[in-house]
């Protein structure tokens, strides 16, 4: 993958990569920036969620799992010196739909953290990371199921 970014002005600049798909970077005011994109830092969390939620989507999508919303929360906790690198991450999948069968999205979340997520393998080197998730029953007011800590298999 070949990745690039272009300076603006401050510490504003736009990136690129092999998709070709330019995304705006910058930092808070307060170190030089315009605060008017996201910061690099953020940019690997929403990696990590993007990734791991565009699998387990295609899976529970394929095992036929009625979603109606679905969303990949990274709450990363991060060094208190610099550099300031996440030091842990919880990663919580919430998902509403109708009679969603709990083991279907465990594996599809297994499969994701041992298989497919190549963002989620790199930095599972390098943290810890705690995998939940949160089923809901869809309804005019979605009915919590489950919620639960999922235990990955050793390797």
């Amino acid at each position: 993958m070949l990745a690039s970014v272009k300076w603006n002005s401050r510490m504003s600049f736009t990136g690129v990569a092999d998709s070709g798909f330019p995304i705006p970077l910058d930092t808070d005011e307060s170190v030089g920036g315009n605060n008017s994109a996201a910061r690099p830092l953020e940019l690997v969390a929403l990696g990590l969620a993007g990734c791991t939620a565009m699998d387990v989507i295609s899976i529970l999508q394929k095992k036929r799992q009625e979603v109606t919303s679905f969303e990949v929360k990274v709450d990363a906790a991060r060094a208190n010196e610099h550099p300031r690198v996440f030091t842990s991450a919880v990663i919580r999948y919430v998902i509403t739909g109708k009679n969603i069968d709990e083991a279907a999205l465990a594996r599809a979340i297994e499969l994701s953290a041992l298989k497919y997520c190549p963002a989620q393998a790199m930095l599972a080197k390098v943290f810890p990371m705690e995998l939940r998730y949160e089923i809901y029953e869809d309804g005019p007011q979605p009915r919590l199921v489950k919620e639960a800590v999922l235990e990955l298999p050793n390797k």
